[in-house]
């Protein structure tokens, strides 16, 4: 889950990350009552940030400087309700304005490539991160961390070092960075993160170290440690459909296309996307219109919960369930699809085409097809069974 940046700045602040003051809107009167409440009766410069989990908001116009609380809802009104990148800004952070001296970078991830922690590190942060990393790599350190020690003082010392922090002219900066680093590392370590990022992570005028802005992804496999991260959720940007599927406990995700996909296993389903595909491009560019993988279990009940979910996007015209029996012998598979079938009744109206293979496959499609279903096509092969599928979605 991908965090809005005022939710990342309240976590890094739980964990002792130096932050500045930010207050959040939704409208620009809202914006108003943020400003004054951080500008006080004291002159001085607010920042009114867009909200949207997406990068380029400065190049898009969402960061905007405001020097009085009337400003601050000015540059409020201009900003939300704004499309950037395809997210529609629905609320603003009014943060505390800073006197900066310069900007860094860090961030710390999952790298799944290597199976292993990585921190990134530069002492030339700003917008332009990306095009640094591709024009000057040797500007961006790259230092793997053992999740065994995480970022320690030792470990913060050589990501610092790497940077190109001048240790030996200015080792008081240095050390407030690798102090801040090992917060960050907190936060990573802490909250379940697959990344946290600062961009910039900056020195002040006043020789302060602050993560002036914050990116934080959470992973969801470690929601039951975290109960609190339900709250972060932004459900009203949810797709009502994966909405639904959450709540009945289905790993589902809404894709753009026309065959709903059901199937056991993320592999097989993966798979069975890309053979879908392939076949749709044969029967009018019809493409796959989910990702569904009921897992190990094809009870009545979860059968008829994903096929609820699938049949009540519109966009579905056919669907393909492609199961390999294991744990889940095929006999079991079939009679959840046929008793999913009468649960649902009237609201099962499209075409399904079923292909069963693996243990006791010869009894499932038995089942199928003594149970005669006008709505059930069954196929030999997930070849078959996918083509099928795209000749009926396109039909």
């Amino acid at each position: 889950m991908d965090l809005f940046e005022y939710q990342a700045r309240d976590i890094f602040e739980k964990h002792g990350v130096p932050v500045l003051r930010g207050v959040v809107a939704t409208t620009a009167d809202g914006a108003r009552a943020g400003a004054e409440q951080l500008l006080g009766d004291e002159s001085g410069v607010v920042v009114v940030k867009a909200q949207v989990k997406t990068g380029g908001r400065g190049k898009a116009g969402g960061v905007k400087i405001a020097r009085s609380a009337d400003e601050a809802a000015e540059r409020a009104g201009e900003i939300l309700g704004m499309d950037i990148k395809g997210h529609t800004v629905h609320r603003v952070m009014v943060a505390e304005g800073a006197r900066i001296a310069q900007e860094f970078y860090f961030s710390v991830l999952l790298d799944r490539a290597e199976r292993r922690y990585l921190a990134m590190c530069s002492v030339e942060g700003g917008m332009e991160i990306e095009e640094l990393a591709v024009e000057r790599p040797e500007a961006l350190a790259r230092v793997a961390v053992d999740p065994r020690t995480g970022i320690d003082q030792a470990k913060a010392d050589e990501i610092v070092d790497a940077a190109g922090f001048p240790t030996k002219t200015t080792p008081e900066i240095a050390a407030k960075v690798a102090d801040v680093l090992q917060k960050l590392w907190a936060v990573y370590q802490g909250e379940d993160a697959t990344l946290v990022e600062v961009n910039p992570l900056v020195l002040t005028e006043d020789g302060d170290v602050v993560a002036l802005d914050g990116k934080v992804t959470l992973d969801a496999n470690a929601d039951f440690r975290h109960a609190d991260h339900a709250e972060l959720e932004d459900k009203a940007a949810a797709d009502p459909l994966e909405a639904r599927a959450k709540e009945k406990d289905l790993n589902y995700v809404k894709l753009d296309g026309e065959v709903g996909i059901i199937g056991n296993g993320a592999g097989l389903v993966m798979s069975t996307l890309d053979v879908v595909a392939y076949a749709g491009e044969k029967h009018g560019g019809v493409k796959p219109a989910n990702f569904l993988d009921i897992g190990g279990g094809a009870s009545a009940e979860v059968m008829a919960a994903g096929l609820d979910i699938i049949l009540s996007d519109p966009q579905v015209k056919s669907v393909f369930v492609n199961v390999f029996g294991g744990i889940t012998a095929c006999d079991a598979v079939a009679n959840g699809i046929v008793a999913a079938l009468e649960i649902l009744g009237d609201e099962a109206s499209k075409p399904l085409v079923v292909r069963l293979d693996g243990n006791n496959v010869v009894e499932g499609r038995r089942i199928l097809a003594d149970a005669g279903h006008p709505l059930v096509t069954l196929a030999d092969t997930m070849d078959g069974g996918a083509d099928k599928a795209a000749e009926l979605a396109n039909a």
